[in-house]
């Protein structure tokens, strides 16, 4: 039986969720690479990997959700509690523009404190730099559909007029209800994360996709995840990219129930995995910043066309007791080490520098 799937893969044909669980479940890690790398170059056929160069602002890390998985957020009153204001963020911007950073990744707690006016200014004034302004994940668009009394439409509208034209797809973890009730239950549903991004994507608002796994879920959990953003991608097209990351277990609730980490090989599969199932996305990032720079490498041979963002400024990850840092050069030089040509790219994929 895993044959056949192996063969679908191998002639381009859709698997569907049975198929991929058994894929997850009982795939060979090489085989499941070497097909992967197939649709890879199929997608892709020149050897080219491309990256960004970017910072990651967190305009607040007050947050009354909770979420057992997050060392970062802080309630309302914690002495290391913070919200920046709109200057504040502004010189974090011409500080990233000094640097020659092309991109800002914004995003925040959910601080019900913060009026709707705050988000649309931040927006307006980040705008005038050189910077684009990549801002706002769904669990923030709910929270200002519910301040602001206006529905999700209404909000994108507003958005788009201040200015914003892509946003990051954080606040997914696992879209499965099972897994979401016990590691998130205060954060917006399954159905409400897919239906904010299928609005983003229809009032022209590009978006990425993105899982975080390595905690409770199981393989069909995974498979679910999968399945239902290619879902929404079939209707609107509307992600460029889609990035796992493994959870971090330091400093948070749910490591202290988490005993087992994800190896290497665990994280290549589940690449592999991804850019065999997700079919209509043109982009799998290696996330680089949340394995190290090692097995990023080794995931452009598992199906990844992208090594992802430098990340200048990054604060979730740290505080859940990892960081890794590299350079420009350094990244490029891993790209050609694996035996690709680097290319550094803006947010919706078009290249600016050939290395």
């Amino acid at each position: 039986m895993i044959e056949q799937i192996y063969e679908k893969v191998f002639n381009f044909e859709r698997i569907n969720r049975d198929e991929g669980v058994k894929l997850l479940k009982k795939g060979d890690f090489l085989t499941l690479g070497k097909l992967a790398n197939r649709v890879r170059f199929k997608k892709h056929p020149e050897r080219i990997v491309t990256f960004i160069l970017d910072t990651n602002i967190n305009y607040t890390n007050i947050c009354y959700v909770g979420c057992s998985f997050c060392a970062f957020y802080r309630k309302q009153g914690e002495p290391d509690a913070f919200t920046l204001s709109i200057s504040e963020l502004k010189e974090k911007i011409m500080e990233a523009q000094r640097m020659g950073i092309t991109t800002a990744l914004i995003q925040g707690g959910l601080n019900p404190e913060l009026p709707y006016e705050y988000y649309l200014d931040m927006v307006k004034e980040l705008k005038k730099s050189s910077v684009h302004v990549h801002a706002f994940s769904p669990p923030e668009i709910d929270l200002m559909s519910k301040i602001s009394k206006k529905t999700v439409d209404e909000v994108f509208k507003d958005l788009k007029e201040a200015g914003l034209t892509t946003m990051p797809g954080g606040g997914a973890e696992i879209l499965s209800e099972r897994v979401r009730k016990k590691i998130s239950p205060k954060k917006i549903s399954t159905e409400r994360w897919l239906e904010i991004l299928e609005k983003a994507h229809k009032h022209g608002i590009k978006t990425t996709a993105t899982m975080m796994f390595g905690h409770i879920e199981k393989e069909e959990d995974i498979i679910e995840h999968l399945d239902r953003v290619r879902s929404v991608q079939d209707k609107t097209g509307g992600f460029t990219a889609f990035i796992a990351w493994d959870f971090k277990r330091e400093n948070n609730e749910l490591g202290k129930t988490v005993k087992n980490g994800i190896t290497g090989i665990d994280y290549l599969k589940i690449v592999a995995i991804a850019r065999i199932y997700l079919d209509n996305f043109d982009n799998i990032q290696a996330s680089w910043a949340s394995q190290g720079k090692g097995i990023g490498e080794l995931a452009l041979h598992f199906g990844a066309n992208d090594m992802g963002s430098m990340l200048i400024e990054e604060n979730v990850m740290k505080e859940a007791g990892f960081r890794a840092e590299a350079s420009v050069d350094e990244i490029a030089s891993l790209i050609k080490k694996a035996g690709f040509t680097p290319a550094l790219r803006t947010t919706d994929y078009k290249v600016i520098k050939y290395f």
